[in-house]
């Protein structure tokens, strides 16, 4: 733990780790009362594994359950009908218009506060962020396993454990979790292995 929060402190200053999960009760503080917050406190002291454990446990089921089931929708737009439409552009370049196409369907949903309810405006730019390094690695899946319900499990486990990047840490919305420049940092260097991979060692590339 002492090596994870030097770590944190030294790649993204001014982000605190704290393992009594300030992050996760700071988002609940908007929305919850002090007297209940205590109360949760004091059970998720009580666990007798770390609640991060369990929220990941809980967010990879979800993942293949009840979110892929939401997340297919989308899917069928994103790796569905526009990955079709695209495909004559190539791998990249197909994956940057879904991408861009994707953060302005998600522009009325930013500019009401989710996600980045301090910065809503610009939240809209950072969102595009976002939505223009996930495709690659969504449409790889789509495109290895030759369905839109790969794509549709990876988008729904996203969605079921993106918040547990913020639970043991407290900071900027601009730099922690998955919608920030962690979570960006950590997807570039997931999209370059990914193009590495494809053109070194995959027995079927699909990047040409």
């Amino acid at each position: 733990m002492a090596l994870g929060a030097l770590g944190v402190s030294l790649l993204f200053p001014g982000v605190e780790y704290s393992p009594q999960m300030a992050g996760f009760f700071d988002q609940l503080s908007m929305v919850l009362p002090p007297e209940q917050l205590e109360e949760m406190r004091g059970q998720a002291s009580a666990f007798p594994v770390h609640p991060l454990w369990i929220g990941l446990l809980q967010g990879m089921i979800a993942g293949i359950t009840l979110n892929a089931a939401a997340a297919f929708g989308e899917e069928l737009g994103w790796r569905g009908f526009l990955q079709k439409e695209f495909s004559h552009m190539g791998f990249w370049k197909s994956s940057a218009w879904i991408g861009a196409i994707w953060g302005i369907w998600h522009a009325p949903m930013i500019l009401q506060g989710y996600n980045y309810p301090q910065h809503p405006v610009l939240g809209v730019g950072m969102m595009t962020v976002l939505t223009l390094l996930l495709p690659p690695l969504c449409s790889y899946v789509r495109l290895k396993a030759k369905s839109v319900i790969a794509a549709a499990v990876l988008h729904g486990t996203l969605n079921g454990t993106a918040r547990l990047a913020v639970m043991v840490v407290t900071g900027n919305e601009w730099v922690i979790g998955v919608t920030g420049l962690a979570g960006f940092v950590v997807l570039v260097l997931m999209n370059v292995g990914l193009f590495v991979y494809d053109r070194s060692w995959a027995k079927e590339p699909i990047m040409g």
